[in-house]
């Protein structure tokens, strides 16, 4: 093969649309939230799985979603825009100890309304440390998700805590749980160090947007 036949056959890349997110607002009541019609996906998790951390490597923006080291510390749903089209939604992590009960109270009511009633939510990214998957509350979320038909996409955080093998061992072991649970949620590793299962989740969030999703890089290993 030629060099210009190899050069007109190759795929052109496409762009990352989650790197061009940008924050939209803040808002502490589910009547604050914009009424422009566009779909939206959301992240939640236990508030030291590593949600933020993840969508910023997803976005490919070190410092979209706020990383803090003191879980529970964000207690506001966070939207981010992507041009005008779609919308990624950071939700308050739960499971937080060091707060008060009427913060947690709260929390459930805010989170909770947005899950049940925002009718352009298209699916959930429900973040998990690989480590300690399917806790009592992740559970809950999970059954949120189901009873109203929504989308759910589990995300094994920190694979690259664990080797190969013990990571791919918890995957199948979280997804025969799903299967029994609700067979249309999934579920995959990744790790926002190491790059792992990147462009798959990418890949998902695209799915239920209706965007584009950018040509796979390789992860890192």
């Amino acid at each position: 093969m030629t060099p210009s036949a190899t050069k007109d056959t190759a795929k052109p890349t496409l762009p990352n649309p989650y790197a061009r997110a940008r924050f939209r607002m803040s808002a502490a009541q589910f009547g604050q939230l914009p009424v422009d019609g566009r779909p939206e996906a959301a992240l939640v998790g236990r508030s030291n799985a590593g949600k933020s951390s993840a969508m910023n490597v997803i976005c490919n923006q070190n410092g979209l979603a706020r990383v803090s080291k003191t879980p529970g510390r964000t207690q506001l749903i966070n939207l981010f825009d992507i041009d005008d089209t779609a919308r990624l939604v950071d939700l308050p992590g739960y499971g937080f100890a060091q707060v008060p009960i009427a913060v947690r109270n709260a929390w459930g009511h805010l989170v909770g309304g947005y899950v049940e009633k925002r009718e352009v939510l298209r699916g959930i990214v429900v973040v998990m440390d690989i480590r300690h998957p399917l806790t009592e509350l992740d559970i809950q979320m999970l059954e949120w998700c189901r009873d109203r038909l929504l989308n759910a996409h589990v995300l094994l955080t920190k694979a690259d805590k664990l080797s190969f093998g013990a990571g791919k061992n918890t995957v199948l072991k979280v997804q025969r749980e799903l299967r029994d649970f609700d067979p249309n949620m999934t579920v995959q590793a990744f790790s926002a160090h190491a790059k792992t299962g990147v462009d798959e989740a990418r890949a998902k969030l695209s799915e239920w947007l209706g965007l584009e999703a950018p040509q796979a890089e390789t992860d890192a290993g």
